[in-house]
């Protein structure tokens, strides 16, 4: 057997198969890496092929003791994003014998002395299906919770929701008849939330609401796991913390990983992405031509979709504000079609606006022509914001994007939030304020104090670097350990 297959402690690592979900999981891969683990990443078929479309047929050849395994696919077809129930029914019902198949040729490969022997389960809090085939080989198994802690204080009361009859909703009128503005006070942690503020699956009238069943089920798994991870700190999200350490024996916030990671002298994977669309490499080209903290970076992520309609209140908005923007918009982003723009508007923005069909996000926001970003609040794009000092304009979606946008608004104060019903004249004018405004002005300063303070926190010495040295020491070692 090699010498490394004797000492390697082995980790394998499944995400949720959704880009939002994969990026975190990928970085603490590589954190791990960078810590002495040999790591076996999870992909679904799919998903592999359309990151090696993206980069390159080879882009996962030649990394030492970091291999991609692949599940048979169970949806989903060119780029565009899945269905997310079909998706979540089929993780559900389909994965876990392709997972326990995985977890037999691994450990054949182990004996065979090709690989150290898998010492331990790492997957996304949605993935907790694996929980079971890590208790049949009597393996740790860790849950990365990919969203905000605060979302997932706010999961954790969707059975109690239902018991006080707060969900479903009566009908559809209750969606804009205010009843979503009422205060929820009976969530230790959660200050001056509302209905509206949790995540947006309770917006639900149907009694038999699938998502709703799903994140009950899930939640209820979380006892039977050895450790909670959380890509935040304890700074962020400190009131939360406090509540769930007294529900969670072994919980650790060990984010935000690319703030980890970009202070990694040795960190060899660099290259290794995982984004599942290409990117166009005219970004950073045109952003070196731009002045310092003059452009409107827009991206609403991976899974939002708009009419056609906001979408050009949007585009007329940032063409108004006479501010130069970069805008990702993705081949799905519209419902029922591409996006072709007027004339009249291409020739409005062409000496400073860029629009393109995806990009290597963190490293845009760090790039210091950035100075505000119009985003619809997903948790990797707040976490990366705050990573890179730029504060923002929040359009949340669905999922937990209410809830970061109303920590980012109302709690960390460095954003302002963007009327669900978008009109051009207030993107104009909130667009203004974000770059030029003394409220802009204001939530800048703010959130270039956070992002020293998780700098500080993911260095030698600090919470979320002791947690990730307690984390191994304490759960993802300790079969080696006994």
């Amino acid at each position: 057997m090699n010498n490394f297959a004797e000492t390697k402690p082995h980790a394998v690592l499944t995400p949720y198969p959704l880009q939002g979900h994969i990026n975190p999981m990928l970085q603490l891969a590589k954190l791990l890496h960078l810590r002495g683990f040999y790591i076996t990443f999870v992909n679904t078929e799919h998903n592999h092929k359309r990151l090696l479309n993206s980069m390159g047929p080879k882009a996962f050849d030649g990394f030492t003791d970091f291999d991609f395994k692949i599940i048979p696919e169970m949806n989903g077809d060119g780029d565009v994003s899945q269905d997310l129930q079909s998706l979540r029914e089929s993780i559900r019902n389909n994965f876990i014998n392709p997972f326990r198949e995985l977890a037999a040729r691994l450990d054949d490969s182990a004996k065979s002395g090709l690989i150290p022997p898998v010492t331990c389960l790492v997957s996304d809090s949605f993935m907790s299906v694996t929980i079971q085939v890590a208790e049949e080989l009597a393996l740790p198994v860790v849950l990365l919770v990919p969203s905000s802690a605060c979302s997932f204080l706010s999961a954790l009361h969707f059975r109690t929701l239902i018991e006080k009859g707060v969900i479903p909703l009566k009908d559809e009128s209750y969606l804009t008849n205010g009843y979503l503005d009422a205060k929820v006070d009976w969530i230790p942690g959660l200050q001056n939330f509302r209905l509206k503020d949790l995540l947006a699956f309770i917006r639900t009238t149907n009694p038999n609401d699938l998502m709703i069943e799903f994140i009950i089920e899930v939640g209820d798994r979380f006892g039977r796991v050895s450790a909670i991870l959380f890509n935040t700190c304890n700074d962020l999200e400190s009131d939360v913390m406090n509540v769930l350490y007294s529900m969670f024996p072994s919980l650790y916030t060990i984010g935000p990983f690319a703030s980890f990671l970009n202070q990694s002298p040795n960190d060899h994977l660099a290259s290794l992405d995982s984004n599942l669309w290409k990117e166009d490499p005219k970004c950073f080209e045109w952003l070196d031509s731009k002045e310092p903290g003059s452009i409107v970076y827009v991206n609403f992520g991976s899974t939002t979709v708009m009419s056609l309609e906001k979408l050009l209140e949007f585009a007329w908005g940032l063409a108004n504000s006479k501010k130069p923007f970069l805008w990702i918009i993705r081949p799905d982003l519209v419902i029922g079609g591409s996006v072709v723009f007027s004339s009249e508007f291409v020739n409005e923005i062409s000496d400073r606006g860029l629009i393109v069909g995806w990009c290597q996000q963190e490293k845009v926001l760090k790039h210091p022509s950035i100075g505000g970003f119009l985003t619809h609040c997903g948790w990797n794009s707040t976490i990366e914001s705050i990573c890179g000092g730029v504060p923002v304009l929040c359009w949340p979606f669905f999922a937990d994007q209410p809830t970061n946008c109303r920590y980012i608004c109302k709690i960390w104060e460095i954003g302002i939030e963007i009327d669900s019903n978008v009109k051009r004249g207030e993107v104009e004018k909130l667009v203004n304020e974000l770059m030029v405004g003394e409220r802009g002005k204001k939530m800048r300063e703010k959130i270039n104090e956070m992002k020293k303070k998780v700098e500080e926190d993911t260095r030698p010495g600090g919470g979320s670097y002791m947690n990730l040295d307690r984390l191994i020491k304490e759960v993802l070692l300790k079969q080696n350990q006994t």
